[in-house]
């Protein structure tokens, strides 16, 4: 009997080592960059790995991989193929700017993170930011690696789920989300054709945004949108104990502030688009935007 159950928990410790784990993808600064240094990072990265490891998921950064080539079309492929990934914008690093504008092009599952040194992105302030301490202290870590835990485990969730779901393009219209195609890639002609379909794509989209604004820019003014906006603004900051517009940043509520926006009829028709509200609710709660 004891051997029985010696073997059926063998098979069981087999079983659970075979399932393999959705992929969380990390993208982050590596090197040194705004007084920060290389093992800064690397501190930073074995934290992400340690609270994705707990939410489930095998964590790795997109420039990794188990096979030799070329490392644009390494990063390429995981930004488009990983199940989620965790975006660290902390110091602005061009490259990691580029990487997340390649995620959020896919419109796939992303998470950003921060630290408290470095100020919100306009592009991508509507997205949640998750802000961890940069000086790494243990207690605050601790807090955050249980945030990051969970975000990860409820964005992965409602994206399986919610065949609605998007991180970000679906907020301003109804775009074609760029693709990859699953094939063989024998030179790097095939990246560089990718690489322009996506600039194509992300310059096709501003120019309709801006479209968008300068139709309605001409109207804004006369039809009292900003203090429109404004009353709804200090109501959300009321019922979320918000003393300060300042505070809306300090608090990560900047995504939350634009959904609530977004689903007001009132606020809808007078703005007419969603970038229109995003642009008179950033110019409300940051004056210097």
């Amino acid at each position: 009997m004891d051997n029985k159950i010696e073997q059926e928990q063998k098979k069981e410790a087999v079983n659970i080592a075979d399932k393999k784990l959705p992929k969380c993808g990390i993208v982050m600064p590596i090197s040194a960059i705004d007084t920060c240094s290389a093992e800064h990072w690397s501190e930073v990265l074995n934290i992400i790995k340690d609270s994705v490891g707990q939410a489930g998921f095998e964590p790795n950064l997109v420039s990794d991989s188990d096979e030799s080539g070329i490392i644009q079309k390494r990063i390429i492929h995981n930004l488009y193929s990983n199940e989620i990934v965790i975006c660290d914008v902390s110091a602005k690093n061009p490259n990691v700017m580029f990487e997340l504008g390649l995620r959020l092009a896919f419109d796939k599952p992303t998470i950003i993170i921060k630290d408290d040194k470095t100020d919100y992105s306009f592009d991508t302030s509507i997205i949640e930011h998750l802000t961890y301490p940069r000086d790494l202290r243990f207690n605050k870590i601790v807090a955050f690696k249980e945030a990051l835990k969970k975000k990860v485990q409820a964005t992965f969730e409602k994206a399986t789920k919610d065949t609605n779901y998007t991180t970000f393009l679906k907020h301003f219209g109804e775009y074609k989300i760029a693709q990859l195609s699953e094939k063989e890639v024998s030179s790097e002609k095939y990246i560089l054709s990718t690489l322009d379909e996506l600039r194509n794509e992300i310059m096709l989209m501003r120019r309709n945004q801006q479209n968008v604004i300068i139709e309605n820019s001409n109207n804004i003014l006369s039809r009292g949108v900003k203090s429109a906006v404004a009353k709804y603004i200090d109501k959300f900051m009321k019922e979320n104990q918000v003393e300060t517009r300042k505070q809306i940043f300090t608090m990560d509520k900047v995504s939350a502030l634009f959904e609530y926006l977004e689903s007001i009829d009132e606020v809808r028709d007078i703005c007419g688009h969603p970038n229109v509200i995003r642009e008179v609710m950033m110019s409300l709660i940051l004056p210097k935007y």
